[in-house]
């Protein structure tokens, strides 16, 4: 059955208390937070914006401390904010790896 024929609805989307709880994650992955950028050992990795009715995030494609290329998403759910979080937590493993 879908959702619809048991009449519940996806809670609308708060971009405000998506940015602090997502804020919060990033942290929690070691990133320090300054001016919202997000950035480990002093290279940028993430940006985060409110943008209208949805939350802009930014990661770079990799850490550079010159000039990092940064790969855009719109976050317009719960699920896609939860999504970006996996994927940069993913990334920033990857990235550790061949720090190492």
């Amino acid at each position: 059955m879908s959702e619809e024929s048991w009449g519940f609805a996806a809670p609308p989307f708060r971009p405000d208390e998506a940015l602090q709880r997502l804020r919060r994650e990033l942290r929690e992955m070691g990133l320090l937070e300054r001016e919202g950028r997000f950035e480990r050992r002093g290279v940028q990795i993430a940006r985060l914006e409110i943008a209208a009715d949805a939350l802009r995030a930014e990661v770079v494609r990799r850490p550079s401390r010159s000039s990092p290329e940064w790969s855009a998403r719109t976050l317009n759910s719960g699920a896609d904010v939860r999504d970006f979080a996996a994927d940069l937590k993913r990334k920033l493993a990857q990235w550790s790896d061949t720090d190492d």
